[in-house]
């Protein structure tokens, strides 16, 4: 893949699309809140540095559906720049973030950054590394809700991403996820065949013009 890439296929296999470092603070107005992201280009950052737009999907569908944040237990994986957990956390959920090691900088600081004049409504937004299939039982079963957002993307990381929600789910969380349909890196079959191996699927949410998906789904009781 060269560069230049397309907007359908932005993973290039080398790093050159993120060669030299510079960053972009963008404001987001969501649920009522405004958020300051900044997205830190380079610095091996790769696919954690921009906010994805499926990620703003999830947050505008939360309140379009009027899902209930505040007061809940959410964890968010493969959280990059934060947009989705920190608006939940600005709503009053108990929010852990979690991503990759070399993310956590740029988390933190956009948390830092976002912390309202009067406060957290709840506990601190808590960032910390997960890498899925490896370090999951280090983290509790009792969530309410787990979110991800546009994390479907390397075909190989797939069952570990399962194996760390089936964890995670145990005591009967809803998982939300939303992802860029990506032909090209089994995006489709993640869902058809990977996450249904394990658990309830259903689409709640579809944008044709964006290619995006948004499915709500919860540990089979057959496990």
């Amino acid at each position: 893949m060269s560069c230049a890439g397309d907007e359908d296929d932005p993973f290039p296999v080398d790093d050159c699309l993120f060669a030299e470092t510079f960053s972009l603070e963008n404001q987001y107005n969501l649920f009522g809140e405004e958020l300051k992201i900044r997205q830190v280009f380079g610095a091996n950052l790769g696919v954690a540095a921009p906010v994805w737009e499926a990620a703003l999907h999830l947050c505008r569908y939360f309140e379009e559906q009027s899902v209930e944040l505040r007061g809940k237990r959410i964890i968010e994986l493969g959280a990059g720049t934060g947009v989705v957990g920190i608006l939940a956390a600005r709503l009053g959920a108990a929010v852990t973030l979690t991503d990759l090691p070399l993310a956590l900088p740029q988390l933190q600081a956009n948390v830092s950054a976002n912390m309202p004049s009067s406060g957290w409504p709840s506990p601190p937004p808590t960032v910390l590394p997960l890498c899925w299939g490896e370090d999951h039982k280090n983290f509790p079963t009792d969530w309410d809700l787990v979110l991800c957002a546009d994390i479907i993307y390397l075909p190989e990381t797939y069952p570990l991403l399962v194996e760390t929600l089936t964890h995670l789910c145990k005591n009967g969380a809803v998982v939300y996820l939303s992802s860029k349909m990506r032909k090209e890196h089994g995006t489709p079959g993640f869902y058809e065949e990977c996450l249904p191996s394990r658990f309830n699927v259903k689409l709640v949410h579809r944008d044709d013009q964006q290619n995006i998906n948004i499915y709500r789904a919860s540990l089979r009781t057959d496990q």
